[in-house]
């Protein structure tokens, strides 16, 4: 069970590390102007999101699936964790069709946007990582 906790954790970090990411990457495309950077930051979004990101959130389900179906979980916490998870998968997909908005340069968001956009998944790893130590109901 550690070993599959292991897995979890570190593809749970590579999932993040992307969420953190792509939307720091949208800032700054956004605010470009000129076609090299422009070209360099499509690049960027598509290596980060299908090289990384994608993986680490496809690894990080599987292996938390392993761990909940394999070893149980029982609580409100377990719930309330699976329903943050949910929404995360919605916050990447979006990622995914801002990311097709890039490549076909047809943004409508300003930096401004980007950069609150940018802090969901920070509110939601501290509620996770809350929920799974604290278990708190």
């Amino acid at each position: 069970m550690l070993w599959i906790k292991a897995w979890h954790i570190i593809f749970m970090v590579t999932w993040f590390a992307g969420l953190f990411y792509l939307p720091r990457l949208f800032v700054y495309h956004s605010m470009s102007e000129d076609a090299a950077s422009i070209a360099r930051f499509k690049i960027m979004e598509r290596k980060l999101f299908f090289g990384i990101m994608t993986p680490g959130a496809v690894l990080t389900i599987f292996f938390g699936m392993w761990l909940w179906l394999g070893y149980g979980a029982s609580g409100a916490w377990i719930h309330a964790k699976v329903t943050l998870v949910a929404l995360l998968v919605i916050y990447h997909i979006y990622c995914g069709k801002l990311l097709l908005d890039f490549k076909h340069d047809r943004n409508k968001h300003s930096h401004v946007y980007y950069r609150w956009f940018n802090e969901i998944p920070v509110i939601a790893l501290i509620a996770i990582v809350i929920l799974v130590v604290v278990q708190p109901f």
